[in-house]
């Protein structure tokens, strides 16, 4: 079992990421032990609200310049939105800045409005990320590349320096549907999800691991992360309604999901530990921990109290 945590690179629609306090969280929570830190992704989101976010690659950039241990992962990027020649420059720059330590969690996206304002058809998303996907790939790994496609004409394309992690970084393929579960199971190293129930995480990872049957890879191979919101306070009852109303204005679920934010980690932290053994028993191999509102003391009591208790029980 990992343990990871989300940075505060977006933010409630009242504020502005500060870049600051990031990157003193960032090295926080380096020196307490924790596995990754995975930054959200968006270009836009929202009108009346929206909702201010920092770059994911840019800020996982500055932030791989201030550790030196600590894994870096994109939770996750809308690859479809980006050119994959120029994804694969920057993400290989920051496996490079890093000394290889990304992790690049990819999703297909959601948000129409976005993909209308960067000029790449919604409808196409899910065939545009397996497009990308292969690009970004292979020029991460092969000597040349040669592939016309679409807009994009790749000719005997060489793209150096390579990122330092081979063949090529991790890749968790982030998403809901079968046709998702699918993609996780064949053409990445694994699964991201959000605000899964132990009990949801189990019914889609038995799906992953028999498409990867499937397809003759060996579903051990494979790992399954899941992103859990936690507010670690002195009862159960105090933490529910601040934590209800945290998820319920400044957080989304898939309406087309099991995702849901009955999921919350909260109470004491015998009562967050008991929760979270249910996770940790449905087989998942690391579960990335939204600590409530980004608090620093949340922080403290998950590295030193809640951790502990499920890593040597």
């Amino acid at each position: 079992m990992d343990w990871g945590l989300a940075i505060k690179n977006f933010v409630g629609p009242t504020e502005t990421p500060d870049v600051s306090a990031i990157l003193r969280y960032a090295e926080r929570a380096e020196a307490l032990g924790f596995e990754s830190l995975w930054a959200w992704d968006h270009v836009i989101l929202g009108v009346e609200p929206s909702f201010p976010i920092l770059d994911a690659v840019g800020i996982l950039t500055a932030i791989a310049a201030r550790t030196t241990r600590i894994k870096l992962g994109t939770g996750i990027l809308v690859l479809p939105l980006r050119n994959p020649t120029v994804a694969a420059k920057a993400l290989g720059t920051l496996d490079v800045i890093s000394g290889g330590r990304l992790i690049l969690g990819a999703a297909a996206g959601w948000y129409a409005r976005e993909f209308d304002a960067v000029g790449v058809p919604f409808k196409q998303r899910g065939r545009l990320f397996e497009r990308n996907l292969d690009i970004l790939t292979r020029l991460w790994t092969e000597d040349r590349v040669t592939v016309k496609q679409d807009e994009l004409n790749l000719r005997e394309a060489v793209m150096r320096p390579r990122p330092v992690q081979r063949p090529r970084p991790p890749i968790l393929v982030g998403g809901y549907v079968d046709a998702v579960l699918r993609r996780a199971a064949t053409k990445g190293d694994g699964w991201l999800t959000y605000f899964y129930t132990p009990e949801s995480y189990r019914r889609s990872w038995e799906k992953i691991e028999a498409f990867a049957r499937e397809a003759g890879r060996d579903p051990k191979t494979l790992t399954g992360t899941n992103q859990l919101a936690i507010y670690v306070g002195r009862s159960r009852a105090e933490t529910e309604a601040p934590m209800r109303q945290w998820l319920e204005t400044e957080w989304d679920v898939a309406a087309w999901s099991e995702s849901t934010i009955e999921h919350a980690i909260r109470g004491s932290v015998a009562e967050c530990v008991e929760q979270l053994r249910a996770h940790v028993a449905s087989g998942v191999h690391r579960i990335i921990l939204i600590p409530y509102r980004y608090q620093p003391e949340q922080v403290e009591v998950i590295a030193r109290e809640i951790v502990p208790a499920l890593t040597f029980p």
